[in-house]
């Protein structure tokens, strides 16, 4: 059975294909457990379909759960590790401002506190060359702040690191070696401008705990699902849970709950860009989205998580 679905605030909203045709469902949200909602319709689509139709799914799913986390401040407690001398990039941004001329404007506070973000003893150059080494001491020295830190989640972002990752890698390694959830730049942004990078790779580790939370329940229930249909048939199946993309794609679960800020949709860009405190003319961007329509010869794709 073929099923798309999303659960926002208030509604969960259900297409779905049943018998041949397409039909509707709508129910209420479940705002505590949003992935309870999800089960909750996948019930209801599955009682009136036939034993063949419950051998099986195929299960899309919105990331509305995504926006509204990053929009109300739901997200996990990341900790940011940059290059010494460079960790308030994520707090002075660039010089657009929601209105130029007002001196007395308020930011939004950067999703990361300047308590939690450690810069690293280590430097590559514009030109790739490693220019200074960080020494086992200078990991540990990490490892303790972040682990005093309390983190959920941990973005890695070092100057220049797009060209030469060896230093993101490294620490990476010893982050996932004690357990904890880490996005680097090199690979959800591996281009230059280190506010777009910072601010992209701390959106994706915000919204990780969040979303592989949301996404491994769902795959739980779509599991059940079918396993029941499956043992009536006496044939069992895997279900597929795949989640949609802000360039209109498809990706699995996992990718997604590991990226989710390829999830993210660009509608809001301007309301969530000033919410986040974000310049609007330079957002959150989509990562390998935008790199592979950039080598297409058309212009950068950006998931403008403009906050919304």
């Amino acid at each position: 059975m073929r099923v798309a679905i999303d659960t926002g605030g208030t509604f969960t909203d259900c297409l779905f294909v049943r018998g041949g045709r397409i039909e509707i469902l709508k129910i209420p949200s479940n705002p505590e457990n949003p992935a309870k909602s999800i089960a909750t319709a996948l019930e209801k689509v599955f009682a009136g379909a036939s034993i063949r139709e419950s051998a099986s799914l195929d299960l899309l799913c919105g990331t509305t759960v995504g926006t509204n986390a990053l929009l109300e401040r739901r997200g996990g407690r990341v900790a940011l590790v940059t290059t010494a001398g460079f960790e308030d990039v994520l707090e002075i941004g660039r010089q657009a401002r929601p209105r130029l001329y007002d001196l007395f404007v308020e930011r939004p506070a950067p999703l990361v506190p300047r308590e939690r973000r450690f810069g690293m003893r280590e430097r590559v150059g514009a030109d790739g060359k490693i220019l200074a080494k960080p020494g086992e001491a200078e990991f540990a020295r990490i490892l303790r702040r972040v682990r005093a830190s309390s983190a959920d989640s941990v973005a890695v972002c070092f100057l220049f690191s797009f060209l030469r990752p060896a230093h993101e890698r490294a620490l990476a390694r010893r982050l996932r070696a004690a357990g904890y959830s880490v996005c680097v730049s090199h690979e959800i942004l591996p281009e230059y401008r280190e506010f777009e990078r910072t601010s992209t790779t701390v959106v994706n580790a915000y919204l990780m705990p969040v979303m592989s939370r949301y996404l491994g329940e769902i795959e739980d229930y779509a599991a059940k699902a079918v396993a029941r249909g499956s043992a009536i048939r006496g044939k069992r199946q895997a279900a597929r849970v795949r989640a949609m993309q802000s360039s209109g794609g498809i990706l699995s679960a996992r990718a997604a709950a590991r990226e989710p800020v390829l999830d993210q949709r660009a509608h809001g860009a301007d309301r969530t860009h000033h919410r986040l405190g974000i310049p609007c003319d330079r957002g959150v961007r989509a990562g390998p989205a935008a790199r592979t329509h950039r080598r297409g010869g058309g212009p950068v794709l950006r998931a403008r998580l403009r906050s919304s």
